[in-house]
């Protein structure tokens, strides 16, 4: 029969185990998720439109357009969020999350 002590060795052992496969899987799990992440490639002083996802009623119907403005990015925070201006240089009130968000080209058209 063994004793106390050798039953606590052996059970923070297998606690040992079980943290390293744990840690091993969520490395295999980052690393896959990480090779489908693609990178936005969106800068501070990038113009931008914001998608236009509020049921607003337009009397256009389904033609309404999906993005709205023009907006300059003016500062990138942790976590996606952003703070946006708009052309005359009016800063938004409140940050906007990134993922409505879409780099656009049309300041190189003027």
């Amino acid at each position: 029969m063994r004793n106390k002590y050798e039953d606590l060795t052996l059970a923070s052992e297998r606690r040992l185990r079980a943290l390293y496969h744990v840690q091993g899987y969520h490395k295999q799990v980052g690393k896959a998720f990480n090779k489908k992440v693609k990178p936005r490639g969106i800068k501070v002083g990038d113009l931008v439109l914001k998608e236009l996802n509020a049921l607003v009623f337009d009397p256009r119907g389904k033609f309404k357009p999906n993005w709205i403005g023009l907006y300059i990015l003016k500062k990138i925070m942790t976590r996606g969020a952003v703070w946006l201006m708009d052309l005359d240089g009016v800063k938004f009130h409140n940050p906007t999350n990134l993922d409505p968000l879409k780099k656009t080209m049309f300041g190189l058209l003027g």
